[in-house]
C-alpha cells in the first residue's frame, strides 16, 4: 500500500515565514515528520505539491506528484488518479502523526474507505483551533486529515488520540505544538 502526503496548500492562516509544510516543530519540518510516519509502514509515499509550494517541492526527495493547486479536494483527486488504491492519505500539518497511527489505520481497512476524526471535546481541551466539525454517532468530532481511500464509501473512525488532535493551522497551534513536542 502506498501513501500521499498532501503538502500543496497555501497555509495563509498560519502566517509563517516559510511554506506551511516546511514549518518546523521541535526543529523538524512538519512534512518530514508526516512522510517519515508513512514511510515506516507503506511501500511508496508521494508528496503532493502545488504551484503554491515550490520551496517544499525543492526540499523533498522524490517521488512527488505536482498537483495543479486548485484546492485540497481537487488536488487530492488529481493525486488519486495517479496512484494505485487503496492509499493512505495524510495532510502535512499533522506533526505528531506516527507509524503506529498508520499501522492502526491499515489494520482497520477491510474494503472500505476510512477517515479518522477526534472528539471535539479533546481538541478543545488541548486548545487547538477548529475549522470544521461533523456529527458521527451523536458525537461532534473534528476530521484529522488522516484517511485511507480505496474507492468505496468512507467510514469514519473516531480515535481519542491527542497526537492526532494537533493540526497546525494557525500561529497558536504552532506554539501549542512546540510545547507538546
Amino acid at each position: 500500500m502506498d501513501g500521499l502526503v498532501m503538502c500543496g496548500g497555501r497555509g495563509e492562516r498560519l502566517d509563517a515565514d516559510c511554506e506551511k509544510p516546511l514549518v518546523e516543530i521541535d526543529g523538524v519540518p512538519m512534512v518530514e515528520r508526516v512522510r517519515d510516519a508513512l514511510d515506516a509502514v507503506l511501500e511508496t509515499v508521494y508528496a503532493v505539491t502545488s504551484p503554491a509550494t515550490p520551496e517544499t517541492r525543492a526540499a523533498l526527495d522524490p517521488p512527488i506528484i505536482d498537483a495543479p493547486g486548485a484546492g485540497y479536494v481537487e488536488d487530492l483527486s488529481y493525486a488519486l488518479d495517479r496512484v494505485v488504491r487503496p492509499v493512505v492519505t495524510a495532510t502535512a500539518d499533522l506533526p505528531f502523526l506516527d507509524a503506529a497511527h498508520v499501522r492502526r489505520l491499515r489494520l482497520a481497512h477491510d474494503d472500505r474507505g476510512l477517515a479518522v476524526a477526534v472528539p471535539l471535546a479533546l481538541v478543545r481541551a488541548i486548545g487547538v483551533s477548529v475549522d470544521r466539525t461533523r456529527e458521527i454517532d451523536g458525537r461532534t468530532v473534528v476530521p484529522t486529515g488522516l484517511g485511507l481511500v480505496d474507492g468505496s464509501e468512507t467510514e469514519w473512525l473516531v480515535w481519542d488520540d491527542s497526537a492526532l488532535a494537533i493540526e497546525v493551522d494557525r500561529p497558536g497551534d504552532r506554539a501549542l505544538a512546540e510545547g507538546y513536542a
